[in-house]
């Protein structure tokens, strides 16, 4: 259903506004351009939002307990001293690995995570009980940063595995460690320190071997598909892809690696234009980075370039990586058995692989250059 004519703000407004639902799963109409039109698909549609990967938490470990001051009464014992004993240490915030999540879903609505006190300590050097600690479970690959200043915290990479967010604060000692040749009877210990708390940011970087940078519509999805058992949403306009996708892809007898597919990238994404760069850190952990073009398109290396750029932009390291460019859709072009046809616009220094998802041609050379660049190069 064709609605009119937009120019390239109008479409960042559009996409802007379905970010205004980000975290919710409502009904929406599915708008897409084409040739600088506006069109509405009829009906409506279901845009889920489900794949959270930022939080922000408020989070406070326990406070120690207080140490005691207590002297010995026990019948035939005269005066038997300081016996206070200390007190028990706050409970821990703590993260837990958990490789059955896949995002942060769960804390959603989680804005305040405060662990137990630890309670004072009592006669008879008798200790106070230690707080119960809080654990977090959250998906492989998040990372805690302070939300004030950026600071990185901690990440969390291994399955079952546990670190420290806010540390309870210690117990105090009771009055049993004051005493002395010349300060027999002491009659004042230790309160028990604060525990740690503060504002923190939970970001989710996916954990993947092969990331797939491209404009929208530029066959990332569908390449994931035909390589993996990953069944995202395939449609013929663009930002079908919402949300990032994960395939295995096996390699090999007994080799596999993991592929990751994220919403295109418009040229502007760094200043917000489309989706913007939210889901570029997704691509931050990969091994190597996959640029998806369109055999067709008409300048293919100002494309590239393009894309080259707007990733510096996020973050320069991402130039760094190993990068291999990847011709789809051959199959829609005129003589693409031949790859003289369009290598002379291709980006010069750079390895390619020229593929089509729907006849399978050069799907199995692409895998074995992927599986060169993790496992040979090792």
């Amino acid at each position: 259903q064709l609605v009119g004519r937009v120019d390239d703000q109008d479409q960042a407004k559009i996409v802007t506004r379905m970010r205004i639902y980000h975290n919710e799963t409502l009904p929406v109409a599915t708008y897409y351009t084409q040739q600088g039109k506006l069109f509405r698909v009829s009906g409506t549609g279901t845009v889920d939002f489900d794949f959270i990967d930022h939080i922000n938490l408020h989070v406070r470990a326990g406070k120690g307990g207080a140490g005691a001051v207590h002297f010995r009464r026990e019948k035939s014992v005269p005066k038997g001293g300081p016996d206070g004993g200390d007190g028990g240490r706050g409970g821990h915030i703590l993260l837990q690995g958990n490789a059955q999540l896949a995002t942060l879903l769960h804390l959603r609505y989680r804005k305040q995570v405060m662990a137990a006190h630890g309670q004072p300590g009592a006669g008879g050097r008798r200790a106070g009980a230690t707080g119960a600690d809080v654990a977090l479970q959250v998906p492989l690959g998040t990372v805690a940063k302070d939300a004030t200043t950026g600071h990185v915290l901690l990440e969390i990479t291994t399955d079952g595995k546990q670190a420290i967010l806010m540390q309870g604060g210690k117990g105090g000692l009771g009055n049993v460690h004051f005493k002395s040749a010349t300060q027999q009877t002491p009659r004042y210990a230790q309160p028990g320190e604060p525990g740690e708390e503060g504002w923190v940011s939970l970001e989710l970087k996916l954990l993947a071997d092969v990331g797939l940078v491209g404009l929208p519509n530029a066959g990332k999805s569908t390449l994931l598909s035909v390589v993996s058992a990953a069944k995202p949403k395939i449609d013929a306009y663009p930002f079908t892809t919402l949300v990032p996708q994960l395939g295995i892809v096996a390699y090999g007898d007994s080799r596999s690696f993991v592929m990751a597919d994220i919403p295109g990238i418009l040229e502007g994404a760094s200043s917000g234009k489309g989706l913007g760069l939210r889901f570029l850190r997704h691509i931050e952990r990969n091994s190597i980075l996959l640029f998806i073009i369109a055999a067709d398109t008409p300048h293919v290396a100002k494309m590239y370039y393009m894309l080259l750029k707007e990733l510096e932009i996020h973050n320069p390291q991402l130039l760094d990586k190993p990068r291999l460019l990847v011709l789809s859709k051959i199959d829609l072009v005129t003589g693409a058995a031949d790859p003289t046809v369009y290598i002379n616009a291709l980006p010069k220094g750079i390895d390619y692989v020229a593929i089509s998802a729907l006849t399978g041609q050069g799907i199995s050379a692409l895998k074995q250059k992927i599986g060169q660049l993790l496992y040979d190069t090792v």
